[in-house]
C-alpha cells in the first residue's frame, strides 16, 4: 500500500470519478487516490490518513461547494497541514477568492473547468517535483 495521497474534493460524484480515473490512469499505483464531496468528508479523510501515517501530497478542491467554499476549506488546511500542496479546481471561482487561497492557503494553482487530463497531470507533477 502506498504511504502517499492525492485528495480530490468536489460536490458532484462524476467530476470526482473523472478526477480519479485521469490520475490513476497517469501515476498509476504510486498513489492512494481519495475523494470527498464536501470539506466535513475531507477533513474525515486527512485525520483518518493522518492517523495511518498516509501522508497527504496534494489536495483539489472545487471553489463552489455547499456549506464550505475552496479556499476557504484550502486556508483551513493550510493552517493545520502547511506541507499539503493545494490545488483549486473551479469553473467559477471569482479572482478574490483566488488571490485570497494564494495569499492565506499557498495555493499552488488553479485549474479551470473543463480541464485535460494533461493539465491535471501537469499540475500534480508539478506539485510533487
Amino acid at each position: 500500500m502506498s504511504e502517499k495521497a492525492i485528495l480530490c474534493v468536489d460536490d458532484e460524484e462524476v467530476i470526482l470519478e473523472s478526477l480519479k480515473e485521469q490520475l490513476k490512469r497517469r501515476f498509476g499505483n504510486q498513489y492512494l487516490y481519495e475523494v470527498a464531496e464536501s470539506a466535513g468528508e475531507a477533513w474525515e479523510i486527512i485525520e483518518e490518513l493522518h492517523a495511518d501515517d498516509v501522508k497527504v501530497l496534494v489536495i483539489v478542491s472545487d471553489w463552489l461547494m455547499p456549506d464550505m467554499k475552496g479556499d476557504e476549506f484550502l486556508i483551513e488546511v493550510h493552517q493545520k497541514f502547511p506541507q499539503i500542496v493545494t490545488v483549486m479546481l473551479t469553473g467559477q471561482a471569482d479572482e478574490d477568492a483566488v488571490d485570497r487561497a494564494k495569499e492565506q492557503a499557498n495555493l499552488h494553482c488553479c485549474l479551470r473547468k473543463p480541464w485535460s487530463e494533461e493539465e491535471l497531470a501537469q499540475v500534480i507533477t508539478s506539485t510533487l517535483a
